[in-house]
């Protein structure tokens, strides 16, 4: 009996051992060929700009089991945005509103999430823009993993915010005769976001 007992009990506590120590949350790289960051801007108070950011990466962490320990980072190059019009992309370059010479970059770095579902919740973290940061909150809907036709395990997320301009510097605009903003202050942004699990 104290033979059996003194063999099962090595098992026993490497069992116990093993129930303790939590998964790993799935590390991803962010497929930017399946992926976009796109905002709108209200113009004149009668309608919305929409544009885009062509060029970023980013990394993050997500376990369904344990959605507290995700995490995101994510760098955009701010001379990549596009709105469809060249004139006015090349204006939103320059020093009257994202100055890319000076603030090339865009970052977001999370500092929580909160799933209050299987598949919603929110996103907190400081964003970094114009050489200011400032921290904001995302609302996030997880829509699955799957593997693709070639193995390689995905995950999908999608993502909406909205943040006021003015507080990261750029405040660049004019007020119309009958007294509306010409461009407004309030960016909504959505975040369709693909990840690739690193091998």
């Amino acid at each position: 009996m104290n033979r059996t007992m003194n063999r099962m009990l090595p098992m026993l506590v490497l069992s116990l051992l093993a129930l303790a120590v939590p998964a790993l949350a799935a590390q991803y790289e962010i497929d930017t060929a399946h992926s976009a960051i796109s905002f709108k801007i209200k113009h004149l108070t009668i309608s919305s700009v929409k544009g885009s950011f062509d060029d970023f990466a980013g990394t993050f962490t997500f376990d369904p089991a344990a959605p507290k320990t995700g995490s995101v980072e994510a760098v955009i190059q701010a001379a990549s945005i596009s709105t469809g019009n060249t004139k006015r992309d090349e204006h939103l370059r320059a020093p009257d509103f994202f100055d890319v010479a000076q603030f090339p970059t865009i970052t977001f770095k999370s500092t929580g999430l909160t799933m209050t579902s299987a598949t919603e919740g929110t996103l907190s973290g400081d964003l970094t823009m114009h050489g200011v940061t400032k921290p904001v909150t995302l609302a996030v809907v997880f829509n699955g993993t799957i593997k693709d036709p070639w193995g390689n395990d995905k995950a999908g997320f999608a993502a909406t915010g909205k943040l006021d301009r003015t507080e990261f510097g750029l405040t660049y605009g004019k007020v119309m005769e009958g007294g509306g903003l010409m461009i407004g202050n309030e960016v909504e942004f959505t975040l369709d976001i693909q990840g690739a699990a690193k091998k």
